[in-house]
């Protein structure tokens, strides 16, 4: 059983802080109690990201959200019975109480000891013309520019390797040369890296055809200008538990209108609202493929992966999203690109 302080909220916390406690352990949960922690519920990683569909605001309180009839065992369960309720459960994460149900404990299983090493390929689409960036991009490729102290290729890599995932192909084309001296075969990174070599430039998903038709299901594929802390391993077990063709990553974004918005049924006003603010899920170019997908690529030609998704809504293959509440920072523009040096050092220097 783990340390269960960092993982305790009261009901009346915002959902905003659960988050964080979530993130800070890296455990998946958090564990609501009141007042003489007695345990009222769980919220865990997959709690939130449901809760995010439906809707949810930052602000909401953390009793809208929990589990409030979570399974729980007692303070004379065995290892053995543990991992036995475990089993029958299919749950990983499970408080431990008292008679009285006061929280004493979390049972986590004894193999989750480290990041165990994962055999999915890690696929980074780092071919791209970095034309938004302007003059930035026009000596080096976007993904080896510094954000921070380091190429910001170089972070997405390190962030992969420390969650176990060693086997990473890198699609490039322009200034492929610079990228492939910087990385080489990725043995001071603590990676396996190999390139897919673009003639052409194939789009965010026609690199994908270059793979080896032998390549492990299912693979991660991210753009090589996002930057992000989520834990892949969560994406990957969250695809697997979904059992969908692919997962997109998705995060929100908010869009202001400058003006008063008036509703109207013929002509007549309904409502005023005042500068509202509209929440949208966007893609956050980080995504989950079955072997299944790459049937869908055609030969040679220019594809994005908006086209590819497109294409398997249509042939009624499932496509799940993933709301993602950690850091994620797109550098495609320069306030972008500026934003995320600013911030680099608080985001990953601490971690």
């Amino acid at each position: 059983m783990d340390g269960i302080d960092r993982l305790v909220v009261r009901p009346e916390q915002s959902m905003r802080e659960v988050i964080e406690v979530i993130d800070r352990a890296e455990l998946q949960v958090a564990l609501v109690v009141d007042e003489g922690r007695h345990l009222l519920g769980t919220i865990t990683d997959g709690d939130v990201r449901r809760a995010l569909l439906r809707g949810m605001q930052l602000d909401d309180a953390a009793l809208t959200v929990m589990n409030p009839q979570p399974v729980v065992a007692g303070t004379d369960a065995s290892e053995v019975a543990l991992e036995a309720l475990m089993a029958r459960s299919g749950l990983r994460r499970i408080p431990v109480t008292d008679a009285e149900r006061v929280l004493v404990g979390l049972a986590v299983p004894r193999s989750e000891l480290g990041p165990a090493a994962a055999s999915n390929l890690v696929v980074i689409m780092a071919g791209g013309l970095g034309t938004r960036l302007e003059e930035l991009t026009k000596d080096c490729p976007k993904p080896l520019l510094p954000v921070g102290a380091k190429p910001m290729l170089e972070t997405i890599v390190e962030r992969f390797v420390s969650q176990g995932f060693a086997r990473i192909a890198i699609a490039v084309n322009y200034r492929a040369d610079m990228i492939m001296a910087h990385f080489g075969d990725g043995a001071r990174f603590g990676a396996r890296i190999s390139y897919l070599h673009e003639d052409k430039r194939l789009g965010t998903a026609g690199a994908l055809q270059l793979l080896p038709p032998d390549v492990a299901d299912p693979l991660i594929v991210v753009n090589g200008d996002v930057l992000t802390t989520i834990d892949f391993r969560r994406l990957l077990s969250f695809h697997q538990d979904n059992a969908c063709t692919a997962t997109m990553g998705v995060t929100y974004h908010d869009v202001q209108i400058p003006y008063g918005v008036v509703t109207l049924t013929d002509n007549r006003v309904n409502a005023i609202v005042e500068k509202p603010v509209y929440r949208y899920f966007v893609n956050a170019g980080i995504y989950v493929l079955n072997r299944a997908c790459l049937d869908y690529l055609p030969d040679g030609e220019y594809f994005d992966m908006t086209t590819l998704l497109e294409r398997l809504l249509a042939d009624g293959r499932p496509v799940s999203s993933y709301p993602i509440h950690e850091y994620w920072q797109d550098v495609g523009r320069k306030a972008d690109y500026e934003r995320a040096n600013r911030e680099y050092a608080s985001v990953f220097e601490q971690r």
